[in-house]
């Protein structure tokens, strides 16, 4: 999600697989679903907000240790209704892209970081 050049980055909880890591918001793509359905559901999960998913801006398979490979994909949104609220984890947080790099980011979404700090995506 952008807004005035800025993106919205989400920290995990404490609790959860890859505790107090930094991410993009999304998840996990439920069988039936297309990625951009899943986003948009997710969205509405976690932000409360009615997104319309913009185009692909990254995709890239990537395999945690110990774990099958995933296949990650981005979307650029940056239109939607409600103000997002913080549904689903510790902190959230609008920042500038060129400070996504300072942030301690899934390793997953790392490749994306970087892209976007060097003007890619």
């Amino acid at each position: 999600m952008e807004h005035e050049g800025r993106v919205l980055i989400c920290q995990r909880r404490a609790g959860d697989r890859h505790p107090l890591k930094w991410e993009f918001p999304g998840g996990k793509v439920e069988p039936g679903e297309t990625p951009r359905a899943a986003l948009e559901r997710e969205l509405r999960e976690e932000l409360a907000v009615a997104a319309s998913i913009g185009p692909e801006v990254a995709r890239y398979q990537y395999t945690y240790t110990g774990r099958v490979p995933v296949l990650l994909i981005f979307h650029r949104v940056s239109q939607w209704q409600g103000e997002p609220r913080n549904l689903a984890f510790t902190e959230i947080r609008w920042e500038a892209i060129e400070r996504l790099p300072e942030y301690d980011f899934l390793e997953g979404d790392v490749e994306l970081v970087r892209r976007l700090a060097r003007g890619q995506c």
